[in-house]
């Protein structure tokens, strides 16, 4: 009698510990998802708008601590409360910002002084153009597993090293 107690009770334990697991795995795919869109956190948008305030909270309410003066300006997701995001610039710095004033248009930015944009994926490939440093350029494609990304800027379109853009994230296939 004393076994099949035993048994049952490994069998509870067994199903005690799937429960607890799955459950910690569905809260993991939920902290990788916005709780407002579902959309996966963190994401890339781009800036709507020609002057877009940053905010120390969720709402008008806060302080603007940054006034963002850059249409498509590339900026990356980390967080969401109703109809406001949390922003991470290519810099680092945080804040909120009105969901109305975010586009799902893809760019990035050049994180370094100059970059060439190259005709095709390879190092010595023909050179289409000489870009500044801090440009944006809308992204077109980006293979997961590469190196480089395809881009167009100002009636140009070529490549530019994953390394040396900001606005894709290093893993990320684009588009999915």
């Amino acid at each position: 009698m004393r076994l099949g107690e035993a048994a049952r009770a490994a069998l509870l334990l067994a199903a005690l510990a799937m429960m607890v697991l799955l459950i910690a795995q569905h809260a993991a795919v939920a902290a990788r998802h916005g709780r407002v869109t579902g959309l996966p956190i963190p994401r890339f948008v781009s800036l709507r708008a020609d002057k877009v305030n940053l905010r120390v909270g969720p709402g008008f309410r806060y302080p603007i601590e940054w006034v963002l003066q850059r249409r498509d300006l590339p900026v990356e997701i980390i967080g969401e409360f109703a109809t406001w995001r949390k922003l991470r610039l290519h810099d680092g710095t945080t804040g909120w910002v009105s969901q109305t004033l975010l586009s799902a248009h893809r760019t990035i930015i050049l994180t370094g002084s100059r970059q060439v944009l190259r005709a095709a994926p390879r190092e010595h490939s023909r050179a289409i153009a000489e870009l500044a440093g801090h440009v944006i350029a809308r992204l077109i494609s980006c293979r997961a597993a590469e190196a480089w990304c395809r881009v167009a800027v100002r009636g140009y379109r070529g490549y530019l090293r994953r390394g040396a853009i900001w606005g894709v994230a290093a893993d990320e296939q684009y588009p999915p």
